[in-house]
């Protein structure tokens, strides 16, 4: 494949991207795949947030511990709500976010490292494996093919991250850090969340470390949120963007990929919207409920 090739001009990628153990590769794959240089100076970041993933990896994480007993209906229902609250708001204060993701993480504390880890892999296969969008992993799988590194770059707890670059086969991951003693989770963050600025901080230090050049990177994400990550590169990519970065790539020459269909673009900000509105109903009929019982 010539080198100068772009990541949406492989053959059928649609076809092509399947996660580890669903499909053997053929064998014309796999010589190519043991022929493949090496790109040294090049690499991709991938935000995973309906980038990678539809929908947010901690909520899904989240559906997986809860129905494991980590935490109450009515922990998750309070963590919907701020997740809903922000998209249909569109308040993306930082101060405002590392609460909201202090909170989420806080109901690990208590938990092993190791344990997580183990039920991670689980909830992948039932909760996330079936929301990877097929257009992002092809891509992803592009750069790989080229003897490239693959990294995630997300504000999703480490351990989770890990996990599902584990699965699709991409180099390692960067996340949110949470704090744990002797192997036991606190509950709280250590430094800061991997997000806006600290995605690009992060990229810098991957890049000084294993001698990449910016310009011969790529980043994806959906969100404008990630334009110090997106700006940080030569080869920036919206995947699913929201109006303000679409609106930022249209103006820099950016590429675009949309995956979502024109129902489910037009749908999403109605959908959040009777969601959020659907969780806070039930967020206070519990609180009405326990005022009653008191």
């Amino acid at each position: 494949m010539p080198r100068d090739a772009r990541p949406d001009q492989p053959r059928n990628l649609q076809s092509r991207s399947v996660l580890p153990g669903q499909a053997s590769a053929s064998a014309s794959e796999m010589e190519t795949a043991l022929t493949t240089q090496p790109d040294l100076t090049g690499a991709a970041f991938f935000d995973v947030d309906n980038t990678i993933m539809q929908g947010a990896s901690i909520f899904h994480l989240a559906r997986g511990l809860h129905r494991r007993k980590f935490f109450t209906t009515r922990d998750i229902l309070k963590a919907t709500w701020q997740q809903m609250y922000f998209r249909v708001a569109g308040v993306e204060d930082p101060e405002h976010i590392a609460k909201a993701r202090s909170s989420a993480l806080a109901f690990i504390a208590g938990h092993q490292v190791r344990e997580l880890e183990e039920i991670g892999e689980e909830i992948f296969d039932e909760n996330m494996a079936h929301k990877i969008w097929p257009g992002t992993r092809a891509i992803a799988q592009w750069h790989l093919d080229r003897g490239q590194r693959v990294w995630l770059v997300t504000a999703a707890p480490v351990e989770i991250a890990s996990v599902i670059a584990r699965r699709l086969g991409l180099t390692g991951a960067l996340g949110t850090v949470s704090a744990h003693v002797d192997g036991v989770y606190t509950g709280e963050l250590v430094g800061e969340m991997m997000h806006g600025e600290g995605k690009a901080t992060a990229i810098k230090e991957i890049a000084e470390r294993e001698g990449l050049t910016l310009a011969d990177c790529y980043a994806y994400s959906d969100s404008s949120n990630d334009l110090p990550m997106l700006s940080l590169v030569g080869h920036p990519c919206a995947v699913n963007p929201d109006s303000a970065l679409r609106a930022h790539a249209k103006s820099s020459g950016w590429r675009i990929r949309d995956y979502r269909t024109g129902r489910k673009v037009a749908l999403v900000g109605g959908k959040g919207a009777v969601a959020a509105v659907a969780a806070a109903g039930t967020w206070r009929a519990l609180r009405h409920r326990k005022k009653q019982r008191h």
